[in-house]
């Protein structure tokens, strides 16, 4: 069951009141659970349900995607202000230091919420931050192609493309190895929350200039990478590693770039390791 909440976060211009949607289930230690840019939080739903039988999972919708709402005046969706928000939102929810699971951009928002010690573990599965100039360039490039092309796609049509394996690999193959297993209600739902996902050009242009270069010390940190990311390519794997020397690096086969498709059971394996 779906749920949001609204919460106070202090800006130059005075309080701004933020509103996020999420989803809670499980017990145990807490598990917050990051999506990519463009992307929602059902891009958890293979994991969700056994993850959750060790531990209390809360999926949110990042500010300006899914069901939650942009960020509101005076806020830009850059890290120096999602990850403060998030912060918030732990606090509005009464969890105090949750393990944080994120893909793609909630790789990085995790990672930065580790280095602010937000956090008590951090998994990170193809975290943006690690690219060169040449990667960073060819993934946005990818990203404003498939918004382009999932706003320009009558409904029909992306009903019509789901229903077939072929369809859906034409939908998402760029980020799963293995769309073909994506349901046709999935695939259409994550089309459609690329296309409306108001905090997508805001959330793009503040990466321009992102690079994650810190170490961050005792803390446990695990980062994997799919041997099929298209999108960022697995030797940005080593350079995180080299970043983060102490950091359990992950090698997920046969995975593409948001893996808890492909593979949910390891995705759900490696996160509950690197949480212990």
């Amino acid at each position: 069951m779906s749920a949001t909440v609204s919460f106070s976060l202090p800006s130059a211009h005075g309080p701004r009141t933020v509103t996020m949607s999420y989803a809670r289930v499980g017990t145990g230690e807490p598990l917050l659970l990051l999506h990519g840019i463009g992307h929602h939080r059902q891009a958890w739903d293979p994991v969700v349900h056994i993850l959750a039988a060790e531990r209390e999972v809360i999926a949110v919708d990042l500010p300006g995607f899914g069901e939650s709402p942009a960020l509101p005046g005076g806020l830009t969706h850059d890290l120096g202000t999602v990850v403060p928000v998030l912060g918030a939102l732990c606090e509005a929810l009464e969890i105090e230091r949750p393990h944080v699971a994120g893909n793609s951009l909630g790789g990085l928002l995790a990672l930065e919420l580790g280095r602010e010690k937000l956090v008590r573990s951090v998994t990170a599965f193809s975290p943006a931050g690690f690219w060169s100039p040449v990667e960073r360039r060819y993934a946005f490039g990818v990203l404003l192609a498939m918004r382009q092309g999932a706003r320009r796609l009558p409904l029909p049509v992306i009903e019509r493309l789901s229903r077939s394996a072929t369809g859906r690999a034409a939908l998402t193959s760029t980020i799963y190895a293995r769309p073909g297993r994506r349901s046709p209600e999935a695939v259409v739902a994550e089309t459609l929350a690329l296309a409306h996902a108001e905090g997508f050009a805001d959330t793009l242009r503040a990466g321009t200039t992102v690079q994650f270069t810190d170490d961050i010390p005792g803390l446990p940190v695990t980062v994997a990478w799919g041997t099929r990311d298209r999108l960022l390519v697995r030797r940005q794997g080593i350079r995180a590693k080299h970043i983060i020397p102490r950091a359990r690096l992950v090698r997920l086969p046969g995975c593409g770039h948001v893996p808890m498709n492909d593979d949910p059971a390891l995705v759900a394996r490696v996160i509950l390791d690197g949480s212990r």
